[in-house]
């Protein structure tokens, strides 16, 4: 559980601006991670269009909140 939040995020924000990777990097995680996911077999997805109205929801939400910000 964690106890203080405010610590974890001055954690996760030094962490996360020590790790630098190149675009060639970031990519290639991109493509193994699309691998595994094809040897699941959870990718590519069936139905393109399934759950696009709960993206849709969510991003509405996050839009306002930027908005209110």
């Amino acid at each position: 559980m964690i106890k203080d939040a405010e610590y974890l995020r001055k954690f996760e924000e030094e962490f996360i601006s020590k790790k630098t990777m190149s675009y060639e990097q970031a990519l290639n995680i991109v493509e193994a991670m699309w691998e595994e996911g094809v040897s699941l077999g959870v990718l590519p997805p069936k139905d393109l269009m399934e759950g696009i109205e709960v993206d849709m929801k969510i991003a509405k939400v996050l839009n306002s909140c930027l908005k209110n910000c």
